[in-house]
């Protein structure tokens, strides 16, 4: 126990605690809007337990991951397509691939629902096509997905199991109670959950290209380094995602307000017309 105390163990916790908040961001939009698909009874006891079972499960990912990480780094396939496609298949890459995929596909079709007609004359927070444990399976599985970067970023800082667990709780312990918070904010103002649909697109769209150098950085060869049609596959930067993050922020705000000062004007227009 005396070990685990040190002021190097303490670094690691504070800068692995930095780091899931970071990451946690995309997560907790994606809880956050998933949770609203839920009956209304329910929706927070789904948000209360999709988190504690994700998390539990966290820790056992990273328990596996801390003992199995040499095994799930080797690649099983090697693409050998040269200009079409090349570059090695490890397990990283299959959770990014599918992970974003799925994300990409539920931020479509639930934009794609907001934009329909019969969303239109549906109050959503009293129809959902969702149940409680349906949901519950969703954030468990999209928090799975969504912590795997995270975890493959943490052991490369420290591969002391507690220190990193430790971390893992204190993050599923915030989300917990941002959760309800994010969640009643999004209820009251609903031109923002389309944002975060967005937002969750962008993050879909950076899972994939995480596949593309995940066996190669694991096996330090950059032959394995994803190639389509010649080009690198290549992720996008955090600093590039959260840019783009604060400029859809920025322009929502914008937006909003153009439209909040135009109704305005039009008001007073039609009481100086009928005056």
């Amino acid at each position: 126990m005396a070990d685990l105390l040190t002021f190097e163990n303490l670094g690691n916790l504070l800068m692995l605690c930095f780091l899931q908040a970071v990451l946690g961001f995309d997560n907790l939009l994606y809880i956050s809007i998933e949770s609203q698909r839920a009956p209304v009874a329910h929706q927070r006891a789904v948000r209360f337990w999709g988190i504690i079972i994700a998390v539990a499960l966290r820790v056992v990912l990273l328990f596996a991951m801390v003992h199995l990480i040499g095994a799930l780094s080797e690649p099983f396939y090697t693409f050998d397509m040269p200009g079409i496609i090349e570059g090695g298949v490890n397990f990283a890459t299959v959770v990014f691939v599918f992970g974003g995929i799925f994300i990409i596909y539920t931020a479509v079709k639930e934009i794609s629902h907001m934009l329909s007609l019969d969303h239109l004359g549906t109050d959503v927070s009293h129809k959902s096509g969702k149940s409680a444990f349906q949901v519950v399976l969703l954030i468990v599985f999209m928090n799975l997905i969504f912590s795997f970067d995270s975890v493959l970023s943490a052991i490369a800082i420290t591969d002391v199991f507690p220190v990193l667990a430790a971390a893992i709780l204190l993050s599923g312990l915030a989300m917990l109670l941002l959760a309800d918070g994010v969640t009643r904010f999004l209820e009251k103002n609903r031109m923002y959950e389309v944002l975060g649909l967005f937002i969750l697109l962008i993050v879909g769209v950076v899972l994939l290209g995480e596949a593309g150098p995940a066996a190669a950085h694991a096996m330090h060869d950059d032959s394995l380094q994803i190639k389509i049609m010649g080009y690198d596959l290549i992720p996008m930067s955090k600093t590039t995602f959260y840019f783009s993050v604060i400029v859809l922020f920025v322009v929502e705000a914008i937006q909003s307000g153009y439209s909040r000062k135009l109704a305005a004007e039009r008001h007073a227009e039609q009481n100086r017309s009928h005056g």
